[in-house]
């Protein structure tokens, strides 16, 4: 199988570029849809991450403050998924044809995340109801991966055997994750999460979603992203090669005979 604050000069302002933002939806069995009006304000550590020859990982934070909209509020649950640039996989099933193990079945994943990782201040099935867990994809489980069918494009049931191959072979390489206890409070309503990229993962824009419930309900939620691009040496060759694709494979060809010659005249036998 195959294979990302600037504080304004005063309240008013704040709250009302936050209440700008804020969306609405439908609780299950509810017959109004009902405002998100909880105000969250979120900062990451590093907006770019700059891959280098030596790239082995790198760790950021993501701060957030949810303002609850009375005193009385119940303490919040925070889940925080990240997403990594959009890519299609390709997986297969093997299995025994006359005693030799071949590849007999095949499964296409369209525009799925690269990296995905979803961290929660506690386990998805404690935070709300079945429903709200599925209509706002909260856990690993429940996010759609939709998948080539036959003719057909759409999700399957997480006990998909090609679902949980997936899930199975990218969490290995580190690029799926889901930490039920991946998100810390500070205080009451200042939380945090550590989120770790592994040195393989993919370069492009990756995007940040913030959602805060209480008593099972979404009250609020916000966005942010940041950047993994490469820099020095590599960028160089990766923008050569992207430009002047000809160019660049006379070019790599033309190496390897180099290399190979003097590899022969450095070990020749006399």
């Amino acid at each position: 199988m195959s294979r990302a604050d600037r504080r304004a000069s005063g309240r008013p302002l704040l709250a009302l570029a936050l209440a700008a933002a804020t969306t609405t939806f439908a609780s299950p069995g509810a017959h109004a849809a009902e405002a998100r009006a909880e105000a969250v304000v979120l900062s990451i550590s590093q907006r770019e991450v700059l891959i280098t020859s030596s790239f082995a990982g790198a760790d950021l934070t993501i701060f957030g403050v949810a303002e609850p909209k009375g005193a009385a509020a119940p303490r919040p649950d925070v889940v925080v998924t990240v997403r990594g640039p959009e890519q299609t996989f390709l997986t297969w099933r093997k299995s025994q044809v006359i005693g030799l193990w071949m590849n007999t079945d095949s499964r296409a994943f369209l525009d799925v995340p690269g990296f995905l990782s979803v961290m929660s201040s506690r386990p998805a099935a404690l935070l709300a109801g079945p429903e709200i867990l599925r209509a706002e994809q909260i856990g690993l489980d429940r996010i759609l991966l939709l998948q080539r069918v036959g003719p057909d494009f759409a999700d399957v049931v997480p006990s998909d055997p090609f679902r949980t191959a997936f899930l199975r072979i990218q969490a290995a390489h580190q690029l799926y994750q889901d930490d039920p206890a991946g998100v810390t409070f500070l205080a009451p309503n200042v939380f945090q999460s550590q989120l770790r990229l592994p040195g393989h993962a993919p370069i492009g824009r990756y995007e940040v979603h913030v959602k805060v419930l209480r008593d099972g309900q979404v009250t609020g939620e916000a966005r942010t992203h940041f950047e993994v691009a490469r820099t020095g040496f590599e960028q160089s060759i990766a923008a050569f090669a992207h430009t002047s694709g000809i160019l660049y494979g006379i070019s790599v060809a033309f190496g390897s005979l180099v290399v190979g010659f003097l590899a022969n005249l450095l070990f020749r036998k006399e």
